[in-house]
């Protein structure tokens, strides 16, 4: 059984690894021996990956250990329904498992001292005439297995905006609004039992943000008016608010200001906010006199995401995205714990997730874009590793391919960055090539990370290209107002440049090119084929846009009036010689020559479903057309079965449109 056989594997090379103390020292060459290890098992042409096995999503996600180390959380899925599991640390055996009821979804959840988890749940309601989601927060005991809720009747939507949690799991600090009409207050929470809570700071008008300090104390308040946000600060909880901030909805500070952490009993804190390099850093900050007091971590490259902190509230560790997601460890002791580990660990890249307060537990995940990897649990006492799970344990990854990263030069001189995978087996030359362009389409981007569809494409034997076209995210704000106005002009030149430069670096056959993507990425695969009908093959679409004038129609009773407006703006463009009719599919979709997979979920509440049957409707005289319709998706897919389901037909749709052999 591969199962069996890709456990065993992994199992082997981590036991080997640590009998010769790699984890622990860093003597031997167990990397390079690895690294032929599996070179002499891969070689040649790959094993065919059933499409069951990429869809076969692993049960156990988003693990956390217990302050004390004895208890693993993880996200749980059983009969396509979300579920929050507890583990044994020590037997890795489930302990107790709590099922979300039907439509309810599990937002998130973290520890509260070593005996209870809080996790916070989302819903639809219905409320004045549209369709709203709100959220709750529970608690529950570990011991016993009661839960709480962790709230007060009639409260607003917002439920589990936690702004504190009591190391020891005493207590928490819940920012809400007694209901929709009011400002949030903040009330504090006992979790051993059930209560309306204690008010412990009131609604202040205009303030919807609340921030505390390590020891619990509400010390920020942040909120907007006339367009400004204004941003209110005391230094101890004897002291009045006073206003220390009015930033412009429009400004570099409003774009990059973010409290991250405020120090008991002084006006030092941390924010993550932009320097003189344009990027965001860890910044050592006085909220008294606004001033920064030094740099705690700043990358060259790219924007610092998030910041941890121990209970000292002493930063020991930062996040980024570069072309993976990435932590830097502050403290170097656990740096170099993870050095060494990703030397140990047979996929060769390991990252610290988790952490007992003492140190004495840690969940470490290993894996790369090529390897889902597996989550292992480390002892660092017994200097033990146990492998605990696979992340994808149907997918045999010896049979998978490292993409790698790439850049090329678009037609107006632009520098476009993306992600090449490259089959495996086959010579990098005339290869078919499928590109694959990610959604959103602003301020998202692909990162060298495991994919399955990319994955699957690759083991069928095509080359997968996946750009970070102009106004993708994480290049710096200017690359991403580029995009503003682009989509189906400036936007798909960048696809097509992709092609071109594979072409011309005899990579990919220009007579054997496809587009695949899903949402925005679904949307420039059916432009491609009917702006471009001369360069590509056919094309495939999963909840893509087809008339852009009626989603943001759509969208305007979704969104915020302020959001609404700046996704508006970023769509039009200030280009009054071009209309969003232009750039849409299913006004010009009777002139379709290529087959098209047209794909959507009928509770898709992103892109809605009359997407497609205006596109369906538009292009169905033509011929080109292949349907499937997911009666019970929205805009991703829910079920392993549904993501099978487009796998199957996507596979076959490229082998009989663009046939890889």
């Amino acid at each position: 059984m591969r199962t069996t056989m890709k456990t065993t594997w992994r199992c082997v090379l981590c036991f080997a690894a640590f009998v010769l103390g790699t984890a622990v020292s860093a003597q031997d060459a167990t990397p390079a021996q690895t690294q032929q290890a599996t070179e002499s098992l891969t070689a040649g042409l790959p094993e065919r990956v059933p499409t069951a096995a990429f869809a076969e999503r692993n049960q156990l996600r988003s693990a956390r250990i217990s302050p004390d180390g004895k208890w693993i959380a993880m996200r749980m899925t059983l009969d396509d329904r979300p579920n929050l599991a507890l583990f044994n640390a020590d037997t890795k055996k489930p302990y107790r498992r709590i099922a979300m009821p039907e439509d309810v979804e599990l937002k998130w959840f973290r520890w509260a001292g070593p005996k209870r988890v809080l996790f916070a749940v989302s819903s639809s309601t219905g409320l004045e005439g549209r369709k709203r989601r709100f959220s709750r927060l529970y608690s529950l005991d570990t011991d016993t297995g009661e839960r709480l809720f962790i709230g007060r009747n009639g409260q607003g939507l917002y439920g589990d905006d936690l702004i504190h949690v009591a190391p020891d799991g005493s207590f928490v600090l819940l920012a809400i609004q007694k209901n929709i009409y009011n400002w949030p207050q903040v009330m504090r929470f006992p979790l051993d039992r059930k209560s309306n809570g204690e008010n412990v700071q009131g609604q202040k008008r205009n303030v919807l943000d609340w921030w505390a300090d390590n020891e619990g104390v509400v010390r920020v308040g942040g909120g907007w008016v006339n367009n400004r946000y204004r941003v209110y600060y005391r230094s101890s909880e004897d002291d009045g608010f006073d206003q220390i901030g009015k930033l412009a909805a429009d400004s570099a500070e409003m774009e990059s200001w973010q409290v991250s952490s405020l120090t008991a009993g002084s006006d030092i804190g941390y924010v993550i906010q932009k320097t003189d390099s344009g990027r965001k850093a860890l910044l050592r900050y006085n909220y008294a006199t606004q001033e920064v007091v030094d740099t705690v971590y700043e990358n060259p490259q790219w924007d610092v995401n998030d910041a941890y902190f121990d209970r000292d509230n002493t930063p020991i560790a930062v996040s980024y995205t570069a072309e993976a997601d990435e932590i830097e460890w502050l403290d170097p002791d656990l740096a170099t714990l993870q050095g060494k580990m990703s030397s140990a660990l047979p996929e060769g890249n390991a990252r610290i997730v988790s952490r007992a307060d003492d140190g004495s537990r840690m969940l470490i995940w290993a894996g790369n874009a090529g390897d889902p990897g597996a989550m292992y649990i480390f002892t660092p006492a017994t200097k033990k590793v146990d492998l605990f799970l696979e992340m994808r344990p149907q997918v045999d990854f010896r049979q998978l391919v490292m993409p790698k990263a790439i850049s090329y030069t678009a037609r107006d001189g632009t520098e476009i960055n993306g992600f090449l995978t490259l089959p495996k087996g086959r010579e990098a030359k005339g290869l078919p090539l499928v590109i694959l362009p990610h959604g959103g389409p602003y301020g998202i981007r692909d990162t060298l990370r495991y994919d399955d569809e990319v994955q699957l494409m690759a083991n069928r034997g095509y080359a997968v290209l996946q750009p970070n076209y102009r106004g993708s995210g994480g290049y710096g704000d200017a690359f991403e107002e580029l995009g503003d106005g682009q989509i189906g002009r400036g936007m798909q030149d960048d696809l097509d440049d992709a092609m071109d430069w594979a072409v011309a670096e005899g990579i990919a056959d220009p007579k054997r090119v496809c587009v695949v993507g899903s949402s925005y990425g679904g949307y420039a695969a059916m432009w491609a084929v009917l702006r471009n009908p001369e360069r590509y093959r056919c094309a495939a679409s999963f909840a893509g846009v087809s008339d852009w004038r009626s989603l943001l129609l759509y969208d305007r009773d979704y969104f915020s009036t302020k959001f609404y407006r700046e996704w508006r703006d970023r769509v039009e463009g200030n280009d009054e010689d071009i209309t969003l009719n232009e750039v849409s599919p299913y006004r010009s979709a009777e002139n379709l020559t290529r087959p098209l997979l047209l794909a959507h979920g009928k509770k898709d509440s992103r892109v809605p479903f009359d997407q497609f049957e205006k596109m369906r409707d538009a292009a169905q005289s033509t011929g080109q057309l292949e349907l499937l319709v997911f009666e019970d998706e929205g805009h991703s897919f829910d079920k392993k079965e549904s993501e099978q389901a487009w796998y199957d037909k996507l596979e076959a749709f490229l082998a009989k449109h663009n046939p890889a052999d």
